[in-house]
C-alpha cells in the first residue's frame, strides 16, 4: 500500500529526487527513494542523502529553546529583550511592547515577514548570500534593530526573523554558536550524524543538488547560505529526520515527555474551532488523532514531516527538485499519514444541507491585517477574501490579479453541527480540501473568516472598501497580457 501511495504521487507530480519514509515503533520502518541526489553524477536518492530541509529548523530552533526552559535559563513569557544580546527588538511606537519567547515561538510576536519593503524583490526575502561568501552575523544583520510592527499577541504572521531571533537567543543564553549548540545537544544526543545547521563535513559528502522545473527543462539553482540559520538553514538526510521524528514520538531524550507534550497543546488559536500552533508546529488532525507538522520551502528544495503523537506514527518527505512542491507535498505525505492511520482523508461533504438564510450575514470582503509586503500572507489572501452567492451557490474567491483564485471556490457545508463552518476544494492546485471557519460576534454578526491549515484571519470590513474593482482591472490586466505574449510567441 504504502509503495503504490508513493508509485502515485510521482504520476501525479514530477521530482527530479524524492525521499519518502515512514516512522512506527520507534524507527524507519519504509523508504523509498527516486530519482537522483545528483543528474551530474547521476548519484541516486538514498536514506542518506542530504537535502536543506529549510524551514523544519525551526522545529530544531523550539527544541533548543525549550532545553533552555527546562533548565530555568529562559522564562517562554518574559520580554525576549531580557535574553538578546547581539541585537535588539525595536518597537514602531513607545506603546508597543517587547515580544515574549512565547510569541516568538508562535509567529504572534508582531515582527514583519520581510525586514525592508525592497527585500520582497530579493531571493528569499533578502535572508541569503551566494555560497562560499561571507555569512553575516545577525548582530550585523539587524544592526539598526530587528522592527515590531504592531503589538505582540494580536496577529498571527509567518516570519523567519521570529526564529533567526530565537537561535541568537540560544547562542546568548548557553554561550555556544548556535550551530555548535544543536550538534551536541539536540543532534548528537541522537544520532543524527548526517545533519547539521551549516554546510559542514558532517553534511557536505551526501548533500543533493537543488533544481528547478520550468519551461526550460531542470535547471540547477544558484548555490546559497541562510543568513536567518534558526529558520530555514538545517541539512538532514531521511535516516536522520525519522530519529528525529522517533523523538518527537517520545522515543527520544531530548526533552520531557511534558515538555513535548505542552509543544504540540494550542498556543496560539483565532478561534477555538480552528487547530492554531503549537510552539513552533502546526497542529491538526485526522479521523480523530491527534497531528502536529511542520514543513520547509528554499529554492531548490522541499520538505514535510507529519507526526502522529498519539498513534506513535510519524511520515516525511524531502525532495531536491518538484515543480509546484510548496502546494502538492503537504497534501501528498499528510495523505500517506491518513493511510497510515487507516483513516480517509478529508473530503467534500454532500450529506449536509446549504442554509442560504445565513448567506447575507456571510456575504462580503474580509481584508487580512498587515503590511503589503507580508509576501507569504498576500500570496495566500491577496487584497483579502471575498464571500458571495453565484448561480445559487455560495462562493469564496481571493481578491488577487490571479485569475484561478479570483474565480472562486464553492463553500461546502462540513459540520453538521455547525453551520459556519465549510470546506473548499483546493484538489486543482494538488492542495486537497480545506477548511472555512466564520466567527461571529453578538450583535455585529460574522466578523471573521478562518483557514484551518493556516492560522491567517480575515476580518469583515464594510462593503464600500472592497478593493474588487481594481483587483479585477489588474486581473483583466494580466490576463491581456498574457494573451499578447502567448500570440507573440
Amino acid at each position: 500500500m504504502r509503495q503504490s501511495r508513493v508509485d502515485q504521487m510521482l504520476n501525479r507530480h514530477a521530482a527530479v529526487g524524492l525521499a519518502v519514509g515512514v516512522v512506527r515503533d520507534g524507527s524507519l520502518e519504509f523508504f523509498h527513494g527516486h530519482g537522483y541526489a545528483s543528474l551530474g553524477l547521476r548519484t541516486p536518492v538514498t536514506p542518506d542523502t542530504v537535502f536543506r530541509v529549510a524551514s523544519i529548523t525551526k522545529t530544531f530552533t523550539a527544541i533548543a529553546v525549550m532545553q533552555l526552559w527546562e533548565q530555568g535559563r529562559l522564562d517562554l513569557d518574559g520580554p525576549a529583550d531580557e535574553y538578546l544580546r547581539a541585537f535588539r527588538l525595536v518597537p514602531a511606537k513607545a506603546t508597543i511592547a517587547i515580544p515574549t519567547v512565547r510569541q516568538l515561538l508562535t509567529h504572534t510576536a508582531g515582527l514583519p515577514e520581510v525586514r525592508r519593503p525592497r527585500d520582497v524583490f530579493k531571493p528569499i526575502f533578502g535572508e541569503t548570500v551566494p555560497a562560499g561568501h561571507r555569512i553575516p552575523p545577525l548582530a550585523e544583520f539587524y544592526r539598526d534593530g530587528l522592527p515590531v510592527d504592531c503589538e505582540p499577541g494580536t496577529r498571527f504572521a509567518y516570519t523567519d526573523h521570529a526564529f533567526a531571533t530565537l537561535g541568537q537567543i540560544v547562542e546568548d543564553v548557553s554561550g555556544e554558536p548556535f550551530d555548535r549548540y544543536l550538534r551536541g545537544n539536540v543532534f548528537e544526543p541522537l544520532g543524527m550524524s548526517n545533519t547539521d545547521l551549516i554546510r559542514s563535513p558532517r553534511v557536505q559528502p551526501n548533500l543533493a543538488t537543488g533544481y528547478t522545473i520550468g519551461a526550460r527543462g531542470v535547471r540547477p539553482v544558484d548555490d546559497y547560505e541562510v543568513v536567518t540559520a534558526g529558520a530555514g538553514a538545517a541539512y538532514s538526510s531521511v535516516r536522520d529526520m525519522a530519529t528525529y521524528v522517533a523523538a518527537l514520538l517520545g522515543s527520544g531524550s531530548i526533552l520531557k515527555p511534558a515538555t513535548l507534550a505542552m509543544m504540540f497543546e494550542p498556543q496560539y488559536q483565532p478561534d477555538p474551532r480552528v487547530p492554531g500552533l503549537g510552539l513552533a508546529f502546526w497542529r491538526g488532525e485526522a479521523g480523530g488523532h491527534r497531528v502536529v507538522e511542520h514543513g520547509g520551502i528554499l529554492t531548490g528544495y522541499h520538505s514535510q514531516i507529519f507526526v502522529a503523537p498519539d498513534a506513535g506514527v510519524g511520515v516525511l518527505a524531502f525532495t531536491n527538485g518538484a515543480r509546484g512542491a510548496m502546494l502538492w507535498l503537504p497534501a501528498e505525505v499528510g495523505g500517506l499519514l491518513s493511510a497510515e492511520l487507516g483513516v480517509p482523508e478529508p473530503a467534500i461533504r454532500t450529506d449536509i444541507p446549504q442554509r442560504p438564510d445565513l448567506w447575507p450575514d456571510l456575504c462580503g470582503w474580509y481584508a487580512v491585517p498587515g503590511r503589503l509586503s507580508d509576501a507569504r500572507t498576500r500570496e495566500m489572501a491577496g487584497a483579502g477574501i471575498e464571500v458571495f452567492v453565484r448561480r445559487g451557490q455560495l462562493m469564496m474567491r481571493v481578491l488577487s490579479p490571479l485569475p484561478a483564485v479570483y474565480r472562486g471556490f464553492p463553500l461546502h457545508p462540513d459540520d453538521e453541527n455547525d453551520p459556519y463552518v465549510f470546506r473548499i476544494d483546493l484538489s486543482g492546485f494538488g492542495m486537497g480540501t480545506v477548511r472555512i471557519i466564520f466567527s461571529q460576534r453578538p450583535g455585529l454578526g460574522t466578523t471573521a473568516a478562518h483557514l484551518d491549515v493556516y492560522p491567517m484571519t480575515a476580518y469583515k470590513r464594510p462593503g464600500i472598501t472592497n478593493p474588487r474593482r481594481l483587483v479585477a482591472g489588474a486581473a483583466g490586466a494580466l490576463a491581456a497580457g498574457w494573451l499578447i505574449r502567448r500570440t507573440l510567441t
